[in-house]
């Protein structure tokens, strides 16, 4: 599917679960936000709590005072301490904000009236709510005041005055009051003749309500509407929790107000009341804490207290993926909000497409989908986008145009090789080192392939290519399959020996494609490793686990055996096996994004201070990039200066170019006494002169040797170039493909000094006129 269509982003965004609210509103019948509450009262920030409270809460003032808090028995930091004792926060807040009367503010007038039988916690609410909606609202209290069993309670905790100051909203909001107004079920025809819809604030089979519509009424849970079209009543029997009764009294409201607009009274009601939350809260690791005391019980919290029991808040988010991926921080969001702009972006047609350098900044390296309760891969959507970026002709060509050549190289003849063992005519073996290591570490190649051959019977032949990753990870999904198709030729060649793979990338492109696949480094755990005595001193290492053997813990076992036999001590880092992180270059990330590739880097190393081990060639070259000290699992085995090769720096591109072609030249001539072609082309043979500067600039810019040779070798050739008069530096550009490079330079002895090099994806068109 090159295109996510509405049903699939629907799935998707189901999984995850980061806008769920927390377990406190969601277990909150009214669900007001304690998240925030808390927060506001961590900052000091009291108008902001109470304006908090009063978003969801009818009568803050009193519901913060008397609420029976059931949130506080979801609340997840029960699980590691005790609960935060939203209640007592609730009280503090509107104990500290005396005289801050709720605004009624201006309502447009609906001309539908309402009646609304008892001045309860029920009766008012939905007063309030349909007030708010501009209906015109007649509340009826068959006693002298308005309010319920609110009088009921110790005047320490609610007070008549603050009853007082609560209630008088109604007034403020035009809600004409009756007292000493008993309604009997004689009054019910009448009511209904006089307004459009009557609610009974009454709890279910109270006796109020039995003797006003009898003992065998109904009542709806889901709407509180009766038998009786156009009466209301109370869907919940208990009359005995002050925060239920408010929701009551909410949702007849909702209900009152969808039928006097003729709506559908039934749809999208999964959300009221109290419900189980989706919302992930790792709480793993977490401290537990008890409850801050209150010094004086009767007073409740003074603000040091509060501000400490808030702060007990574990902000509860779910956010794993974003925890344990530096990619899915580094755009300040989650997956969900992720999935929508890339489906926005595979949706134009025309214009700009703003979420291409994140959808082709991710490594595929799947740690999301681990660490997701749901499983949810942002890795594959970002990879099937590209593929349709691809098919569309939308993928922008300086994406992955570089990696792309890399692999071109590592499948041209300068690179590619298929042999049988010398000597042999078939092979049981084949040993695919990859592109990588080759580059890395040609010498390592040598010494791997001689050391199968002396230890494995039945021949060991040799491939020498690319497995065709950077055209999976660009979606080029063509090329892949076209470089797939080649490479198992090559194989069927051979008789279809199993494949030995030094590069896990490898091993996870070709597990699938052949039925025999073993990693090195299961092999080398199972034998004899040729190391000398005196290299088994040991010590602690942390190993860095390949991305890409991520569900291959045969892999990852067989890599710890090898460390084991070599006497070293093992520092599991925090992410490691199953939960590793990428280096940055899988996925080709740092051909996208090389900043945040570079951050990505930074971010791994800093996690231990112990010497690395990596059994990624690249994984180890971009860690010894930023200093830090790290061995390839095969330094550990076949160099003798394991101190050299700790700190030896990574490769850069235009030498892993000239090591793999090195290696095919140098294998072919002591093994199978094959003298390469010398044939080269006539840019090849310029000598240039490069400080570190400009060594630095080709690196960041992906420029290689053989681009700026191939730069002056026309320009020298052409004579087009330009002439710096100040200096007599000359100035030439050539575009060999798709990518114009710029070399300044002056010959010099038999040679070529280059002071600056750049390049872009601007064609120059020369002699153009109007």
């Amino acid at each position: 599917m090159l295109l996510m269509e509405q049903e699939e982003l629907k799935r998707l965004e189901d999984k995850c679960t980061q806008e769920n609210p927390p377990d406190c509103i969601a277990g909150c019948p009214i669900h007001v936000d304690a998240r925030k509450l808390m927060s506001d009262i961590q900052k000091m920030d009291l108008k902001s709590a109470r304006a908090t409270l009063q978003k969801k809460q009818p009568f803050p003032g009193i519901i913060g005072r008397i609420c029976d808090h059931p949130c506080e028995d979801v609340c997840k930091r029960r699980d590691v301490g005790s609960p935060i004792s939203i209640a007592a926060l609730e009280r503090f807040c509107v104990q500290n904000q005396s005289g801050n009367t709720q605004k009624a503010g201006i309502i447009p007038e609906k001309s539908q009236t309402v009646a609304i039988v008892g001045s309860g916690l029920r009766g008012l609410t939905a007063a309030y709510d349909l007030a708010k909606k501009g209906y015109k609202v007649t509340l009826f209290e068959k006693t002298d005041r308005i309010g319920g069993n609110l009088w009921d309670f110790p005047e320490n905790q609610l007070s008549p005055q603050v009853i007082g100051e609560e209630l008088s909203v109604l007034s403020r909001l035009k809600v004409q009051i009756e007292v000493n107004k008993e309604i009997t079920s004689r009054d019910l025809a009448k009511l209904q003749e006089n307004f459009k819809a009557l609610y009974l604030g009454l709890a279910k089979q109270s006796p109020d309500a039995l003797d006003l519509l009898g003992e065998d009424y109904e009542v709806d849970p889901v709407t509180c509407e009766t038998t009786t079209k156009g009466i209301f009543g109370g869907a919940l029997a208990d009359n005995d929790s002050p925060i239920r009764s408010v929701a009551d009294g909410r949702k007849a409201a909702i209900s009152i107000d969808r039928f006097l607009q003729g709506v559908s009274l039934t749809a999208s009601r999964e959300g009221e009341g109290s419900f189980e939350s989706k919302l992930f809260v790792n709480t793993k690791g977490i401290e537990p804490l008890p409850a801050v005391p209150m010094s004086n019980e009767q007073a409740g919290y003074t603000v040091e207290e509060a501000v400490k029991e808030a702060a007990r808040c574990l902000n509860c988010q779910c956010l794993e993926c974003v925890k344990a991926c530096k990619y899915i921080e580094n755009y300040g969001s989650y997956p969900k909000k992720y999935l929508r702009q890339i489906y926005n972006n595979n949706s134009i047609v025309m214009g700009m497409r703003h979420a291409n350098k994140m959808i082709n900044s991710c490594s595929l390296c799947g740690l999301c989908a681990e660490v997701c309760p749901q499983g949810l891969d942002l890795g594959e959507v970002c990879k099937t986008s590209r593929e349709s970026m691809v098919s569309k002709g939308k993928m922008p060509p300086s994406a992955h145009e570089f990696a792309l050549r890399d692999m071109d190289f590592s499948n041209s003849d300068k690179f590619a090789l298929t042999r049988h063992q010398p000597g042999y005519n078939s092979s049981n073996y084949v040993f695919f080192p990859g592109c990588q290591l080759s580059a890395s570490s040609p010498d390592q190649v040598e010494q791997v392939y001689k050391f199968l051959m002396e230890n494995l019977s039945g021949g060991v032949g040799l491939m020498l290519r690319c497995c065709g990753a950077p055209a999976d990870w660009a979606g080029e999904k063509d090329l892949y399959r076209n470089n797939s198709e080649v490479l198992a030729a090559e194989w069927e060649h051979l008789g279809k020996p199993q494949i030995i793979t030094a590069c896990s990338t490898c091993h996870s492109m070709f597990r699938t494609k052949f039925p025999d696949i073993v990693s090195l480094w299961e092999l080398m755990a199972d034998m004899e490793l040729p190391v000398q005595g005196n290299k088994l001193n040991g010590g602690k290492v942390a190993v860095q686990d390949a991305c890409t053997t991520r569900h291959e813990p045969s892999i990852h076992n067989a890599v710890r055996e090898i460390l084991k036999k070599l006497n070293y001590d093992i520092e599991e880092l925090p992410y490691s096996k199953e939960l590793t992180k990428c280096c940055g270059y899988g996925g080709l990330m740092s051909f996208a994004n090389r900043e945040l590739a570079q951050t990505i880097v930074e971010d791994r190393i800093s996690e231990s201070d112990v010497d690395y081990v990596a059994y990624c060639a690249m994984c180890r070259d971009r860690f010894a990039s930023k200093g830090k000290r790290t061995l390839h699992i095969l330094d550990l085995v076949f160099e003798d200066d394991l101190e050299q090769a700790a700190v030896k720096p990574g490769v850069g591109f235009s030498y892993r170019h000239e090591n793999r072609a090195k290696l095919k030249r140098k294998l072919l001539h002591s093994l199978w006494q094959e003298t390469p072609s010398a044939k080269e082309e006539a840019y090849m043979s310029i000598d240039l002169q490069l400080n570190d500067r400009v060594w630095e600039i080709m690196e960041d810019r992906h420029i290689l040797i053989e681009d700026i040779q191939q730069v002056i070798e026309y320009a020298e050739r052409t004579g087009r170039k330009f002439i710096n008069p100040d200096n007599g530096h000359s100035l030439a550009h050539y575009r060999p493909l798709r990518v114009t490079y710029w070399v300044e330079y002056e010959p010099q002895n038999q040679g070529f000094v280059v002071f600056n090099t750049y390049c872009h994806r601007m064609e120059i068109v020369e002699g153009a006129h109007e």
